[in-house]
């Protein structure tokens, strides 16, 4: 499907590696020009690399830290006009409840909540003005069903979701739209990284939480980038502006939900 947005310019933020990385390499095949972010200058680079090799597309590569304001604003003095943001940023990791601090409780929400609400505020007027828009949140299937241990994560993504839900009311005449994708399960660095962490408060070995995390998955498997990237490349395309103020759960059936 051509999803007619070749030319446009999107930010897809945290991209280096994983699921932001999905959606860059989607966007970028779709004809996109692509800007993509990390914090890491190789594992970056590498990346904007191997996607202009692949799709010929343009790639912008911005190293910052997203959470930051400085970062912000080398993200749109690289694309000061996008047509497509991508909001992503890796999340607090996994911890007891009673042992999380107050900074830890702040960081959570400025880097799941308040970054992509600024970053919404400062291109969401350009974009009415052009008549398009599309705005992307990476949250996670947490907003929906407690995922133990994410308890930070889980708080800070819900309120984000609350945070839009009126303002992707307020914006779609103009042909902007807001939506959201949470994933469950995907196969990436940060989920291993949570299995390890997880086994260890469970007191069972890496292997062992992530048979038992497969197992729990109707799919009986992990999602992956690829398929994740299609799915929010379709959002942001000219064929779903009739689609807005939405959550999309990619967890391969693990949310047991009718409606």
């Amino acid at each position: 499907m051509d999803l007619g947005i070749a030319g446009r310019t999107a930010i897809i933020c945290a991209s280096s590696k994983g699921l932001g990385r999905g959606c860059a390499e989607a966007l970028a095949e779709a004809g996109c020009t692509v800007v993509i972010n990390g914090r890491d200058a190789t594992t970056l680079e590498a990346t904007a690399s191997q996607i202009r090799a692949k799709y010929g597309a343009t790639v912008i590569a911005v190293v910052a830290d997203v959470s930051t304001r400085a970062g912000q604003d080398a993200l749109l003095a690289a694309a000061p006009e996008p047509d497509i943001l991508v909001n992503n940023n890796g999340g607090p990791p996994p911890k007891p409840f009673r042992e999380i601090s107050r900074e830890a409780l702040l960081e959570g929400v400025i880097q799941n909540m308040a970054t992509p609400v600024e970053l919404m505020q400062r291109v969401v007027d350009g974009m009415i003005a052009r008549g398009f828009g599309r705005i992307v949140n990476i949250t996670s299937m947490s907003v929906l069903t407690p995922l133990t241990g994410l308890d930070v994560s889980s708080g800070a993504r819900a309120g984000l979701t609350a945070f839009f839900s009126g303002v992707a009311r307020e914006v779609a005449y103009a042909n902007v739209t807001i939506n959201n994708i949470l994933p469950g399960m995907f196969d990436t660095d940060r989920l291993k990284g949570s299995t390890t962490k997880m086994a260890a408060i469970k007191g069972i070995t890496p292997e062992e939480m992530t048979r038992g995390r497969m197992a729990e998955i109707p799919a009986r498997r992990f999602g992956n980038a690829e398929e994740f990237g299609k799915a929010c490349a379709f959002l942001a395309s000219a064929h779903a502006g009739y689609i807005t103020g939405q959550n999309l759960l990619m967890d391969g059936g693990v949310f047991k939900g009718t409606f």
